[in-house]
C-alpha cells in the first residue's frame, strides 16, 4: 500500500431473505438467510475481500419460491449462524460499526433495522450508509432507479455469479461502486 494514499475501506452488503410469491404464511416473517459482503478499497479501486454469511431463520422457512430465486435451501440455512451471531460477526470481523457501508437501495438497511428490532439484536452497522442505487441514478442522469442487473448493463459491466445470491450480488454492487468512483460520482466521507 502506498503511504501517500491511505486505505479507505467500504463494506458493500447484500442480503437475501426468506420470501414467498405473495404474502408470508400466517405466523411467519421475512428473515435474512444470507449476508453477502464485499470489501472495497476506494483508495486503490479494488474489491479486496468477499464473504458469505449464512443465517438460520427462526420464524420462517425457506420456501420453494425462495430456493428457485436465490438457490438457497432450507438445509443450507439450517447450517447458518443465528441472526445475533451473524451481527456479532459483522462487527467483530468486518468492522461494520466503524466502516462506511453501501447497499443497492434501502431494502438491506431496512431489513436489518426491522430484524434487529424484532430480535433485540444490536444494530451492527454505523450511520455512514450509502444507497448505491440512488447514486448510480443521479450520476447517470436517469429518471427511474434501475435494478442491479440493469445498472450493470448500463455501465457495461458483466454480471458475475448468480443474481439474487447475496455473495454474488455484493460483489457486483461493489463493481458498480468502483464504476461510480471512477467517474468521481461516489460520495466522499
Amino acid at each position: 500500500m502506498n503511504s501517500a494514499s491511505p486505505q479507505r475501506l467500504l463494506n458493500v452488503v447484500d442480503v437475501e431473505a426468506t420470501c414467498w410469491p405473495g404474502s408470508p404464511p400466517p405466523g411467519t416473517v421475512s428473515e435474512i438467510i444470507e449476508i453477502g459482503l464485499t470489501v472495497v478499497d476506494l483508495s486503490t479501486a479494488e474489491r479486496v475481500e468477499r464473504h458469505r454469511i449464512l443465517v438460520r431463520p427462526a420464524r420462517s422457512e425457506v420456501s420453494g419460491f425462495c430456493t428457485e430465486l436465490t438457490g438457497l435451501t432450507q438445509a443450507e440455512a439450517d447450517g447458518g449462524l443465528s441472526f445475533g451471531e451473524a451481527c456479532r460477526l459483522l462487527a467483530a470481523e468486518h468492522a461494520s460499526g466503524a466502516r462506511a457501508w453501501a447497499s443497492w437501495g434501502d431494502y438491506d438497511r431496512h431489513q436489518f433495522t426491522r430484524q434487529c428490532g424484532a430480535t433485540r439484536t444490536p444494530y451492527p452497522f454505523g450511520r455512514r450508509h450509502t444507497n448505491a442505487k440512488a447514486v448510480f441514478t443521479e450520476v447517470h442522469g436517469l429518471r427511474k432507479r434501475p435494478g442491479m442487473a440493469q445498472a450493470l448493463r448500463l455501465a457495461r459491466l458483466p454480471l458475475e455469479g448468480r443474481h439474487h445470491r447475496g455473495e454474488d450480488d455484493a460483489w457486483n454492487i461493489a463493481a458498480l461502486v468502483l464504476h461510480l468512483a471512477g467517474r468521481d460520482g461516489w460520495p466522499t466521507e
